[in-house]
């Protein structure tokens, strides 16, 4: 299931380059190309089990970093966080919505611009970077991923007084954009109000394997320093 959110014209609230070879950082030698690469393979990497929190955070270790900032800068739960992903993208970095068929067979344009692990649009990832400043987000990252979850839900929070908890019409809100949850689109869509229910099942059963590992993976967060 895509999100269909857009940027809000008629809402009612209106929406460095690596230093060169033998210099250091921080008393840090530069990490040889190889040695990136691989941490980057290894923050990319689609977990076994993106049923089970205390699996998928403890694979990806950089993740729980970037949704603990996400839940202390904009309040909104790392269980929340996780079930809006795992609806949208099923953790897959680079995913997209299909692609249609012209005569029901010719491969043609995909039915909108989602993108990455939150599915957000071209317009309204523009509108977040241009809120927040910024501007050097990517889609295809999970910082910047949760970071955009977080400040849309804060934003649902704050214009239709929905719950930071509230997994449910969070993910109403999400998918049918402020405005159109506002009016009510999402009760003319029989289908789609199962699919938030089945989030907040998700967010639910990600909150309570939290409370069994969230002090582990608290160990093992000092590592991600940068």
């Amino acid at each position: 299931m895509f999100p269909l959110l857009r940027k809000p014209i008629d809402h009612w609230i209106g929406p460095a380059a690596l230093s060169s070879p033998g210099r250091r950082w921080k008393g840090w030698p530069l990490l040889p190309v190889w040695a990136i690469l691989l941490i980057l393979v290894g923050c990319t990497t689609l977990p076994g089990r993106i049923d089970n929190a205390c699996s998928m955070l403890s694979e990806n270790e950089s993740w729980y970093a970037s949704t603990k900032r996400t839940e202390k800068k904009w309040g909104v739960p790392i269980h929340v966080q996780l079930a809006i992903i795992h609806q949208e993208s099923k953790f897959r970095h680079d995913a997209r919505p299909p692609r249609m068929h012209l005569l029901g067979f010719i491969p043609w344009s995909r039915a909108s611009s989602a993108y990455g692990y939150a599915q957000a649009l071209d317009g309204t990832w523009d509108w977040y970077m241009e809120k927040t400043g910024n501007s050097g987000a990517d889609r295809d990252e999970f910082e910047d991923a949760v970071d955009f979850i977080g400040w849309y839900a804060n934003i649902s929070n704050r214009t239709l007084g929905i719950s930071k908890n509230d997994a449910f019409r969070q993910y109403l809100a999400y998918h049918e954009g402020h405005g159109g949850y506002k009016r009510g689109t999402y009760k003319k869509k029989k289908w789609l109000v199962p699919v938030a229910r089945k989030v907040q099942r998700n967010a639910n059963r990600y909150q309570k394997q939290l409370k069994t590992c969230r002090n582990q993976l608290e160990s093992n967060d000092g590592f991600w320093f940068f």
